[in-house]
């Protein structure tokens, strides 16, 4: 079993993101350790990238930010090796394939599991081009994880199938952000996936903002995605943001414990 698979096995898991280097790497690290002890089971370390297609503008904004800041891929690979001396908590990086690609896949790979990442996750990548990146990922040891989305029904299944660590199940179309109310079935998706692979955790993000929303997602699937909500807090309070944050991390672990 990986790490990732293993964040699940304690019940109901919160997956947190946050963007590096928002406001700075200094805050990031202590943001990490501090959502592991308010109940962050994994968490999703998102390197900041010029044209995030996939967020919405909370974590736009928060990219622009950090690279504004002067964060690139190597202070966040060094933030990540210090912060692995105090917390063994889960972590895949988020980020999009040009960032990998242009740093090198196999150097990237190597130097992710050099310094103690367990996944990857890039939304940007289709299932059907994905072995370009899976196959170098893998032979380090870190698992590639797939998205799935609303419109993807048929191929659901397939993508299941070749899941590694955790299936990403997208709860609505579009981009990354906080939603009033969330239409998608989730449920039905949550039930293709555990068809066509019974080990694979579903975890559900896009959209989820409040405790409410977090239980009603955690009823059908094995874990929830945070981002938005969390780097919101992070844009408003920046280095005094940490305490704001575990407290939000814990309401929400509470409600979907």
């Amino acid at each position: 079993m990986s790490k990732l698979e293993r964040a699940f096995k304690n019940g109901k898991a919160f997956v947190a993101f946050i963007t590096c280097g928002d406001p700075d790497l200094v805050t990031t690290a202590a943001l990490v350790l501090e959502m592991a002890k308010s109940g962050a089971d994994l968490i999703e370390l998102g390197i900041p990238f010029s044209d995030p297609t996939a967020e919405g503008p909370v974590i736009q904004e928060a990219n622009i930010r950090a690279l504004s800041g002067g964060v690139t891929t190597d202070k966040i690979f060094d933030m990540v090796r210090e912060l692995r001396r105090d917390t063994d908590v889960p972590l895949a990086f988020m980020t999009y394939a040009n960032v990998v690609f242009s740093y090198g896949i196999e150097r990237f790979a190597s130097t992710a599991a050099e310094i103690g990442m367990d996944g990857i996750i890039l939304p940007d990548v289709p299932f059907e081009e994905k072995e370009e990146f899976a196959a170098i990922f893998r032979k380090y040891g870190i698992d590639f994880v797939s998205l799935i989305a609303p419109t993807s029904h048929d191929r659901v299944t397939r993508i299941a199938k070749e899941a590694e660590g955790f299936v990403y199940c997208v709860s609505s179309l579009g981009v990354t952000g906080t939603r009033s109310n969330i239409t998608t079935d989730v449920g039905a998706m949550v039930s293709l996936v555990r068809a066509a692979n019974p080990n694979v955790p579903c975890a559900i993000g896009f959209g989820i903002s409040t405790p409410e929303q977090a239980k009603k997602m955690a009823e059908s699937a094995d874990g929830v995605i945070v981002g938005s909500a969390i780097v919101k807090l992070v844009g408003k309070y920046g280095k005094e943001a940490v305490p704001y944050v575990a407290e939000y991390v814990r309401s929400m672990k509470g409600a979907i414990r």
